[in-house]
């Protein structure tokens, strides 16, 4: 038991700066860098006994370093960019502007299209819950959902380019 622990704490120690350093490079921050280092080591000290079977407890290590990366990027909190201080006035006209521009869009659909997407993802009812309000088979709803997102997007996507 001292020697696996001994053989733990010794790969640690050799590995740590590369590992920070790989780290480093895929996120560019240092705090993050850190933190994505110490998740990486938790998960090989976890996972000791059993790696010690392994050819490559290293190469484990770094693959293990990327996966969390990549993990830790789908995450919905990385999208959101923190600011230091409250903006004095509201976000650009542009984001208004395709406001007016979706609304538009959705007046032009038919009735039923307009309500599907309504229900489904301003009220964010599922396919099911969508067909039994309207009265329609779940299929339609789809259908209905596909082609009213098809036209939003066309607009939208005019509107931006």
């Amino acid at each position: 038991m001292a020697r696996d622990e001994a053989a733990l704490h010794a790969f640690v120690e050799a590995r740590r700066g590369v590992l920070f350093r790989s780290a480093y490079l895929l996120c560019g921050d240092r705090d993050e860098a850190d933190d994505l280092v110490q998740t990486t080591l938790v998960k090989v000290v976890l996972g000791w006994r059993r790696l010690q079977r392994l050819d490559n407890v290293e190469a484990y290590a770094k693959k293990t370093l990327v996966n969390t990366f990549i993990a830790s990027r789908r995450r919905f909190w990385r999208r959101e960019q923190a600011c230091g201080e409250l903006p004095d006035r509201p976000a650009p006209d542009a984001e208004f502007e395709l406001a007016l521009v979706v609304r538009q869009v959705l007046a032009d659909l038919t009735p039923k299209q307009r309500a599907v997407l309504v229900l489904r993802f301003w009220e964010d009812m599922s396919v099911e819950e969508t067909a039994r309000i309207l009265g329609l088979r779940q299929n339609t709803v789809k259908s209905h959902t596909a082609r009213g997102l098809a036209a939003l997007r066309a607009v939208v996507q005019e509107e931006l380019v």
